[in-house]
């Protein structure tokens, strides 16, 4: 007799690619969700608490961006679910008219660990604010979900940290599976929420493999990559997303195993090499803390590698954040004909907000507008080149210093990095 269990029946999202590269497994896509067209390759902006620390919702869509995150756990604990029925939604909580992705909490199982005991039925923690017993079950994640409003919302999954070995990896892999069915059967909204699987197995592919397989026979609206942003080497980050046969050829792995008529969210990750190697293994959609967190540290990421503003030598440099960069804060203005200088920002670093909020809107300009160019680089098939430039600006022209996991990776989609750096 044939398994039966839960698909989705509706669907609020629609899918086109409108250009692959005809070297790697890169795509450039158009998703349609409920408030609006999402271009893909995208990054996500992290509004954990329906606020991106530092930016205002206008500041936001300003910048361009059509998605951005919010976290379940944190809205069902402040300003919880009552609140959120009361106002309609996280959208009019936060004043945001464009697209929402929410985790499902399955994140703060590891962060939060301490506090959390996870069975079966669901994650029993402490509540961080009060020290409440609390249980967050799939079906109690999917109703804070649809009480949210949120235009993409994952399934609840056990997770473990990255590094994890032995018995646990399965049983947190198969647990997710089932979880998943009843994340299916409890969304109340599949016509207007769309609910994506997460893909668990830590670093072992042969779990990956399964997981894939289970998780596309589903048929959610879209499908994630969870558990790749806890500390693994890159090579290991890799080898989920393409498999290395060392007497054969290289085959791309999760990516190949998955549907490729559905968007594909790598979950938490977010450095630029990181996004660009996942692009062309086929990755559409990114998430990650870090353009805003580094930018309260007085970070600056700019093509050239990141900047700390707060040193010494940055004191007497009035030139912008980065030449060139179109963001709000390095391009000129109108009555001075000057941006907000590298001298400026180290005198405000640390000691003002304003010095963050200015380097927030730099970082996530530069995450937002890497994206936007790659795309454009896949439409017109030259990503490839793109990738190249990439990479060659960042270290400075000097081959030698290009991470060894990236041209790697790279090379099993038919980029040779080093060989183009020749050219």
């Amino acid at each position: 007799m044939q398994a039966v269990f839960p698909q989705v029946t509706k669907s609020a999202l629609t899918y086109e690619v409108i250009a692959q590269c005809s070297t790697s497994k890169a795509r450039a896509s158009n998703m349609t969700l409920p408030h609006g067209l999402v271009e893909t390759p995208m990054f996500m902006p992290v509004a954990t608490q329906a606020s991106l620390k530092g930016l205002t919702p206008e500041q936001l869509e300003e910048l361009g961006c059509k998605i951005c995150l919010n976290n379940t756990y944190h809205l069902g604990l402040k300003p919880g679910k009552d609140v959120l029925d009361a106002i309609g939604g996280a959208h009019k909580l936060q004043s945001w008219s464009r697209n929402i992705l929410t985790d499902s909490g399955g994140f703060q199982m590891v962060s939060l660990l301490k506090l959390a005991t996870i069975t079966e039925e669901g994650v029993r923690f402490l509540s961080p604010h009060d020290g409440t017993p609390m249980l967050l079950t799939p079906e109690h994640s999917i109703e804070l979900q649809n009480s949210i409003g949120s235009d993409i919302i994952m399934q609840l999954d056990d997770v473990v940290h990255t590094l994890t070995t032995g018995p646990r990896v399965e049983e947190a892999m198969r647990r997710s599976i089932r979880w998943l069915d009843r994340c299916i059967a409890a969304n109340k909204n599949p016509d207007r929420q769309n609910l994506f699987a997460i893909i668990q197995g830590g670093l072992d592919l042969d779990l990956r493999r399964t997981c894939c397989i289970e998780m596309s026979k589903r048929d959610t609206p879209g499908i994630a990559i969870g558990g790749l942003s806890g500390g693994e080497a890159k090579e290991q980050f890799c080898e989920v997303h393409v498999l290395i046969i060392p007497d054969n050829s290289s085959v791309n792995y999760c990516t190949d195993l998955l549907p490729r008529n559905k968007p594909i969210y790598v979950m938490g990750v977010g450095y630029a090499e990181d996004m660009l190697v996942s692009v062309a293994l086929g990755v559409d959609i990114f998430d990650c803390v870090y353009p805003t967190r580094t930018a309260r540290f007085g970070n600056a990421i700019t093509a050239k590698g990141v900047l700390n503003l707060r040193n010494k030598c940055f004191a007497t440099d009035y030139g912008p954040v980065e030449q060139g960069c179109t963001c709000p804060i390095c391009t000129p203005k109108a009555n001075g004909g000057m941006g907000i200088t590298r001298s400026l920002i180290h005198h405000l670093a640390a000691k003002e907000t304003s010095g963050a909020h200015m380097l927030t809107l730099h970082n996530v300009h530069y995450q937002l507008n890497l994206m936007r160019e790659a795309r454009q680089a896949i439409i017109r098939d030259e990503f490839p080149a793109f990738v190249k430039n990439f990479f060659c600006t960042l270290h400075g022209g000097d081959k030698k210093k290009f991470p060894k996991w990236a041209v790697e990776a790279l090379r099993t989609v038919n980029i040779d990095l080093l060989a183009m750096a020749e050219e």
